[in-house]
């Protein structure tokens, strides 16, 4: 039996289908961009360990903690703040940040410069999906919100795929010109240049968030069943924990897999990025 909603839910008036389309996709885009960001440092292992003289664990570091955990530990704040703050703005912050961090991966000359920016690429990422999900049941009624999620979770599959791809062929054309020298900056590797070219246009991605409305919330209509929801889950909390532990550790495949395949062909294989991406 469903729970009877307020008068204020069952009139609410939501917006228009066309904004709230058009917000999806740029929601869409956006995570497909935070996945190009995330990964493309996959692709570069080897000019990044030549250049900056670090070894694998430190290359590892650089992939995984160093964004990972800043994440993470990032999200629940980040969530907090999107549930009284503009959505909107937090999104467009975020994607700045994470635009604008992946470019200074470019200007790193050491290990722990590179380092930072990884951490500044996470901190940013992290301010997306909590803000995105909350816009979404805001801009869609229940019984049109599963299709809404659904095209914004494809964002990371297509992200990866385009990481690589992407990747491959800037990598690829770059490598051809070599090094870059600027004014007031000086030399720019082929693995710099290839930074700053995939992470600038996040700014344009970012830029589509100043026309993105910030929808009126509509609340939550609290029930007897969602106020058990806690002692629910702490019945149950021995089941979640073997949950939370198996997706802890699908991740680690998956992200060790991403972070590492490249290498593995370009290393045994000797194949080009570009390869690699296709």
């Amino acid at each position: 039996m469903r729970p009877a909603r307020s008068p204020s839910e069952a009139h609410a008036s939501w917006p228009s289908p066309a904004w709230a389309w058009f917000t999806v996709a740029a929601l869409m885009i956006a995570y497909t961009s935070s996945f190009i960001d995330r990964q493309i440092l996959s692709l570069l292992v080897e000019p990044i360990r030549r250049d900056l003289v670090i070894s694998d664990t430190q290359f590892s570091l650089l992939a995984g903690l160093a964004f990972s955990l800043f994440y993470t530990v990032m999200g629940v704040p980040l969530a907090k703040l999107a549930d009284r703050g503009s959505r909107r703005l937090i999104i467009l912050i975020g994607i700045t940040i994470w635009s604008v961090m992946t470019v200074a991966c470019g200007f790193a000359t050491s290990f722990w410069a590179l380092f930072a920016a990884r951490v500044g690429v996470g901190i940013g990422e992290a301010a997306l999906s909590p803000a995105a999900y909350s816009m979404i049941s805001d801009y869609f009624p229940p019984a049109k919100r599963a299709r809404a999620l659904a095209v914004y979770s494809m964002g990371p599959y297509i992200g990866a795929g385009l990481a690589l791809m992407i990747g491959g062929g800037v990598i690829d054309l770059i490598s051809r010109t070599g090094d870059l020298s600027l004014p007031f900056i000086g030399q720019m590797a082929p693995w710099q240049q290839t930074f700053v070219l995939v992470g600038a246009p996040g700014l344009l991605i970012a830029a589509l968030f100043l026309v993105v409305r910030e929808p009126p919330r509509h609340g939550v209509v609290k029930t007897g069943v969602q106020t058990a929801v806690l002692p629910f889950l702490w019945a149950r909390r021995s089941t979640f924990y073997a949950m939370i532990l198996g997706f802890s550790v699908f991740g680690i495949a998956g992200i060790s897999y991403l972070a590492w395949i490249p290498a593995v062909f370009i290393r045994v294989h000797g194949w080009e990025p570009s390869q690699v991406g296709v």
